[in-house]
C-alpha cells in the first residue's frame, strides 16, 4: 500500500521503516532538508537500535522514501500516518499545533480518497477533531476518514517494539477505516484489538500512565522500606511471583523521565480536570516522581557539608539506557542542583553527551564547572563523590573495586541499584541506593 508518514522522530520515523520492512510503498515527511538528506544517506537521527540497519536495506529496494515537499507525498497516498510531536504546555496539555499544521497539509493537497491515521499521542477526542479539522479545509471532493492507532514503543526497543508488538490497538468509527488498517497491519502477522476512536486514544494514555503508576509505587515502598530496614529488591522479588502483578516495573530508582511518562501522565490529569474528574491515583505518581528524582542529591547534601570545589562523577545521563533522549532525564535536575551548589562535574555517557551538552555547555555553569568524559574511568579518577544515573552496560562493568581505586574518597549514590550492599562493603565503599 501506499503510505506517507508525517514527522521523523521516534514515532514517525520508527513507523515508516517498519511499513517499509513489511513491505508497503513509505513516504517519510518532515520539514528539515538537512534531516531529509541525512535519512537518504542512511543515516538515522535518533539513536535506536537497528533503525539505521533497516533504513538501508529498504533505501536500497526503492520502498522507502524521503521527502520535504508534502504535497507530492500526501496527493495520492492511500494512507497517511500522523507522528509528529504533541509536547507538553505549561498547563500540563497536549500542544497539538503541529497535529493541525499537517491536517490543513492534508486537506488542501490530498487528491484521493484516504485514510489518515493518527499515532501521536492525543487527548480522548482529538481524532474527532482532526476529522472535522480535515473536512472544514478539504480543497477537493474526496472521502478522508481519521482512525486512531496509538503507539506503544519503549525508547532503545522502538524497532522491536513495533514489529513484534504485544498488539497493535485501532480505533476507527466505520468498516471500512478498520478494513483498511487491518490490510496494513496483516503483513505484520500480530494481535489486533480494533476497538471506537475515543477508545483507543484512552487506551494509550491509560497503559503508560499505570506504567508510570507502578514505578512510583515502587519508589514510595522503596522510600519506606529504608526507614523501617527491609530491601526493596528482597520485597519485589517476593511480588514477582503474583501473577496479578507481574514481574516488570519492580525496579525501584530515582524516577521515570523521557517524552511519554511524564508527558502523558500530565495530560490525563489536566484531561479529567477539564471534565470536572480527580484522577488522584495520577496526580500522586506525579508528585513521587518528582520527589523521587532529587531524593540522591538530598542524600548527599545530608552526608556533605559543601558540594563547592569538589569533583562530582556523574555516570549516565539519558533518562534509561539504550537511548539518547534526556528529556526530564533526572540526571539533569540533579546536575543543575549541583553545579548551582558549586560542584566541578565529570559526566560520562555513551549516548547523551551530544545533548547534554545543548543543556549543559563545558565550562562554567553557576558556581561549578561542567566537563565531559569518554569513559567511566576518567569521570571517577580523583572524584569526590560519585552518581549513577543510569544502567548503560559500560557502567555496570565498573566494579565495585574500581571505586575504592579511583577515586578520591569512595562515595556513591546509586539511582539504578546496580551493585550489592555486601558487595560495596567489602571494597571499602561508601554506597548509598534506593530502598536497601
Amino acid at each position: 500500500m501506499k503510505i506517507a508518514v508525517a514527522g521523523t522522530g521516534y514515532v514517525g520515523l520508527v513507523a515508516g521503516v517498519c511499513f517499509a520492512e513489511v513491505g508497503h510503498d513509505v513516504t517519510c515527511v518532515d520539514i528539515d532538508e538537512s534531516k531529509v538528506k541525512l535519512m537518504e544517506s542512511g543515516v538515522s537521527p535518533i539513536y535506536e537500535e537497528g533503525l539505521e540497519e533497516l533504513m538501508k536495506k529498504n533505501n536500497a529496494t526503492g520502498r522507502l522514501h524521503y521527502t520535504t515537499d508534502y504535497a507530492s507525498a500526501y496527493k495520492n497516498a492511500e494512507a497517511i500516518f500522523i507522528g509528529v510531536g504533541t509536547p507538553e504546555m505549561p498547563d500540563g496539555s497536549a500542544n497539538l499545533s503541529f497535529i493541525a499544521t499537517v491536517c490543513r497539509q492534508i486537506a488542501e493537497n490530498v487528491e484521493n480518497d484516504c485514510l489518515v491515521v493518527v499515532k501521536s499521542t492525543v487527548p480522548v477526542g482529538t481524532n474527532d477533531k482532526v476529522e472535522q479539522f480535515i473536512k472544514d479545509f478539504l480543497v477537493r471532493d474526496v472521502k478522508v476518514e481519521v482512525a486512531s492507532n496509538p503507539e506503544f514503543l519503549a525508547q532503545g526497543t522502538a524497532v522491536r517494539d513495533t514489529l513484534h508488538a504485544a498488539r497493535i490497538i485501532i480505533g476507527t468509527e466505520s468498516k471500512e477505516a478498520e478494513a483498511k488498517l487491518m490490510e496494513i497491519y496483516k503483513p505484520f502477522n500480530l494481535p489486533i484489538v480494533s476497538v471506537k476512536r475515543r477508545s483507543a486514544e484512552m487506551i494509550k494514555y491509560a497503559c503508560n500512565d499505570f506504567l508510570a503508576l507502578k514505578i512510583s509505587y515502587m519508589n514510595d515502598i522503596a522510600n519506606l522500606c529504608e526507614l523501617v530496614g527491609a530491601d526493596i529488591e528482597d520485597v519485589a522479588e517476593g511480588m514477582s511471583y503474583d501473577a496479578r502483578i507481574g514481574q516488570r516495573f519492580l525496579n525501584a530508582g530515582i524516577g521515570f523521565g523521557g517524552s511519554c511518562f511524564p508527558k502523558d501522565t500530565k495530560a490525563l490529569r489536566y484531561l479529567a480536570h477539564e471534565v470536572g474528574y480527580d484522577l488522584r491515583t495520577v496526580d500522586a505518581a506525579v508528585e513521587v516522581n518528582k520527589r523521587q528524582k532529587t531524593r540522591l542529591f538530598e542524600k548527599a547534601k545530608d552526608r556533605m557539608i559543601t558540594f563547592a570545589g569538589l569533583k562530582v562523577a556523574a555516570l549516565g545521563l539519558t533518562f534509561k539506557a539504550g537511548t539518547d533522549d534526556l528529556r526530564e532525564a533526572p540526571s539533569s535536575e540533579n546536575i543543575k542542583l549541583l553545579l548551582e551548589q558549586g560542584a566541578d562535574i565529570y559526566a560520562y555517557d555513551p549516548a547523551g553527551i551530544p545533548r547534554a551538552k545543548q543543556q549543559f555547555p563545558e565550562g562554567k555553569i553557576d558556581r561549578g564547572t561542567m566537563n565531559y568524559v569518554d569513559s567511566p574511568e576518567e569521570a571517577l579518577k580523583d572524584a569526590n563523590i560519585c552518581f549513577v544515573f543510569t544502567e548503560w552496560g559500560e557502567i555496570k562493568a565498573v566494579k565495585p573495586e574500581d571505586y575504592k581505586r579511583l577515586m578520591r574518597t569512595p562515595l556513591v549514590y546509586d539511582g539504578r541499584n546496580l551493585y550489592e550492599l555486601e558487595d560495596m562493603k567489602n571494597a571499602g565503599v561508601e554506597y548509598y541506593s534506593i530502598g536497601r
